[in-house]
């Protein structure tokens, strides 16, 4: 398949700029496979399409503050620095992304928090990126919880509020380390998650640290030569003993998001069974794409021509999504990171 199969229209009014509350009450677009048929439900409902013995493997990483506002030393320019990955904890070394980037240097101080923090640029990475390190001793990521502000992503067209730093987080976020919420998961509560429980499914969790390539444009017709951004991952022995439980009890491994998708299917043995794993993975799943661990997927709606978007594809069936988004479009589900799911079953 090539990029422009993955182009559709989307009126800018859809794309949701605050979550619903409480979170579970987003819609629900269920879509069965099997019958090419389409349900609309509410979110709280997805309860009904488990059943005791499924598991359900969700994403644990936590999104940390990784917008800072500061002013360039002398000049007090206001510049935005985002934190994409920290490169050395001992030495608070960082690569980030600087706006305006025309006006950082190598050998520059940017100041934030009235002055009690500054970093120093010390190398370029790419036009817009940068190395830096800061001034810090200490608790780093307490100190940007209390000055940063949450990064919203650039499609959302207005500044973080106070609201949105729990509202852009699952409730059970843990790990800390991700620019990017996993937003399939936003739309769990404690109280659902308790209930699916009850059920007799097993709730179990992996971590993947999402990066600023989650929204990176494809920017090759030919699909085979895109590469994904690294991210780090982490799937534990007690997650694996319950999802190769699952798969030997032909029961349902349900995962929550293309993100925990992605780790899970990278981390595969031969004879299709998850294996414990930490480590970098680059992995890009594109239709045609033979699914090893998925067998029902939680996802929100995501962007045309976005590799979330083509996992999807992979997943569904790129005929039916297209359906499915077309009906998406016109019966008024909200888009993306704060908008509506989907089940696909």
């Amino acid at each position: 398949m090539k990029l422009s199969d993955f182009k559709y229209p989307l009126p800018r009014n859809l794309i949701a700029k605050y979550p619903v509350s409480p979170r579970d009450h987003s819609r629900l677009m269920v879509v069965h496979r099997n019958t090419q048929t389409i349900e609309d439900r509410k979110f709280y409902e997805i309860i009904e399409y488990f059943e005791k013995g499924d598991c359900l493997v969700v994403n644990e990483t936590k999104v940390f503050q990784a917008r800072l506002i500061g002013k360039k030393e002398k000049t007090n320019a206001k510049i935005e620095v985002f934190l994409l990955r920290e490169l050395n904890a001992e030495e608070n070394v960082w690569d980030v992304i600087v706006d305006p980037a025309r006006k950082v240097r190598i050998g520059n101080k940017i100041y934030f928090d009235d002055g009690k923090l500054w970093c120093e640029v010390i190398d370029n990475t790419t036009s817009r990126g940068r190395t830096v390190r800061f001034n810090h001793k200490g608790d780093f990521f307490k100190l940007i919880d209390k000055i940063g502000l949450t990064p919203l992503p650039p499609y959302i067209k207005r500044d973080p509020t106070e609201k949105d730093k729990e509202a852009y987080q699952t409730v059970y976020a843990r790990v800390v380390g991700a620019v990017a919420a996993p937003t399939a998961g936003l739309h769990f509560t404690k109280t659902l998650l308790k209930k699916i429980e009850a059920k007799g499914v097993s709730i179990v969790p992996i971590v993947l640290h999402i990066g600023l390539g989650t929204f990176r444009p494809v920017e090759v017709e030919d699909l085979t030569k895109h590469k994904m951004d690294s991210e780090y991952f982490e799937i534990p022995q007690e997650t694996v003993d319950v999802v190769n439980k699952t798969i030997d009890s032909k029961r349902n491994v349900f995962v929550v998001g293309t993100s925990t998708c992605r780790a899970l299917e990278s981390s595969v043995t031969v004879d299709g069974h998850l294996k414990a794993a930490k480590g970098w993975t680059d992995k890009f799943i594109f239709p045609p794409y033979d699914f090893k661990i998925t067998d029902k997927l939680i996802t929100n709606f995501h962007l045309p021509e976005s590799t979330l978007l083509m996992l999807v594809s992979a997943f569904m069936g790129h005929e039916f999504m297209m359906q499915a988004y077309k009906k998406a479009i016109k019966d008024g589900y909200r888009f993306y990171s704060y908008g509506d799911a989907m089940l696909i079953l």
